[in-house]
């Protein structure tokens, strides 16, 4: 679904980008088990039957149809739904799954912020001038994710960090909002206040007491009000009531790998064409290499064939080194061991044990 809320004040700063996975864990679990598709899916602790003590981590959307919720008891999850498939927490399969998603948002980005497991904000590249071709990048990121991960995300767009979480929202699942800044008012004011991000359960309530519930009420509320009863924070709730949020998309203080990703339109056996996708990958992240001034150690490729399976193969050398021929050839070496036996359907390259190069250091390109 695609739904266009073009209107907040003049404060446009950036198009911003707010990327949300939709019922995460449980999307994965779906992928690796398709016979689960459409059955409410619960990913969590062992409910035992409805005496379990743990919690929900996440739960499918036909889950949710029960009344099941992200950190709600199991035990009460199992008596709203005690048919439902109850599965363990699998954070090996997820971060794996994650880091894979990352690293194609990243492709898409500028500026790059991942927030947790399954979100992220990113400022697209100058090429992204207006909010139609924002829209257009934001389906391309959406079929990329589904191509490449086979689950689906959610995207919200707007002119900060605020209003792009809060869109990213508006449509789950598998939803795209966009909110331009002269109406980011008539798309925030109808909603309950619980939706800004930050006011919980607790405040929630207060705000209610004080005949506070939609987001308009607390933007119209007065603030000295707002201080007496919740000081900082209620300044802070009234500034983003009105759609004003200055913080920025702030980059990783730190790099641990470059990866690239690309999978095939059609599952491939032709070695010209595979080698030709990995050359691809190694230019690009051999681009990003330069542009934060890394050396690495470690060439990774990454394969997956038709029927999903996925290999990863890794070499490391014995010296520091940014030259692209030995991310070619490490890649290339790797390669052989996979030709020839089954379509390929994604290909990756990746470099690890980065280190910042020292602008008086001469680089060595052996690789042994």
């Amino acid at each position: 679904m695609l739904t266009l809320n073009p209107k907040v004040n003049n404060f446009e700063r950036h198009i911003t980008f707010h990327i949300d996975m939709d019922s995460f864990f449980a999307s994965i679990e779906v992928r690796e088990r398709p016979t689960l598709k459409g059955l409410p899916v619960v990913v969590g602790s062992d409910p035992k039957r409805g005496s379990g003590r743990g919690v929900v981590s996440t739960c499918s959307y036909e889950a949710r149809k029960y009344g099941i919720h992200s950190a709600m008891p199991i035990s009460q999850a199992y008596r709203l739904c005690p048919d439902a498939v109850f599965l363990p927490v699998n954070m090996k399969l997820y971060g794996g799954v994650s880091a894979n998603v990352m690293e194609i948002l990243k492709g898409f980005a500028e500026k790059f912020q991942q927030v947790s497991v399954d979100e992220a904000y990113l400022l697209p590249g100058p090429e992204i001038r207006n909010f139609e071709e924002a829209a257009i990048c934001a389906l391309r990121i959406k079929d990329a994710v589904q191509r490449q991960e086979r689950i689906t995300c959610s995207v919200g767009i707007g002119p900060n960090k605020l209003i792009s979480k809060i869109a990213s929202g508006y449509q789950k699942p598998d939803g795209l909002t966009i909110v331009r800044p002269e109406e980011a008012t008539d798309f925030l004011f109808p909603l309950k206040v619980s939706k800004i991000p930050g006011i919980g359960n607790k405040t929630t309530e207060t705000l209610k007491e004080m005949g506070i519930t939609k987001v308009e009420e607390l933007a119209n509320c007065n603030v000295q009000l707002l201080s007496e009863k919740f000081g900082k924070m209620g300044l802070q709730m009234k500034q983003m009531a009105n759609g004003l949020d200055f913080e920025e998309v702030r980059e990783r203080e730190s790099v641990n790998s470059i990866s690239r990703h690309v999978t095939f339109e059609k599952d491939t056996t032709d070695p010209g064409e595979i080698e030709g996708a990995l050359g691809m990958l190694a230019e690009s992240v051999h681009s990003s290499l330069l542009k934060h001034r890394f050396l690495f150690k470690t060439v990774t490729l990454i394969v997956r064939f038709e029927d999903f399976s996925t290999y990863t193969r890794s070499k490391t050398g014995s010296i520091w080194t940014s030259d692209i021929f030995v991310i070619n050839r490490t890649v290339m070496q790797l390669l052989s061991e996979f030709i020839g036996r089954q379509k390929f359907r994604l290909v990756g390259v990746g470099i690890t044990k980065l280190r910042e190069r020292d602008k008086r250091q001469t680089l060595i390109t052996d690789f042994t």
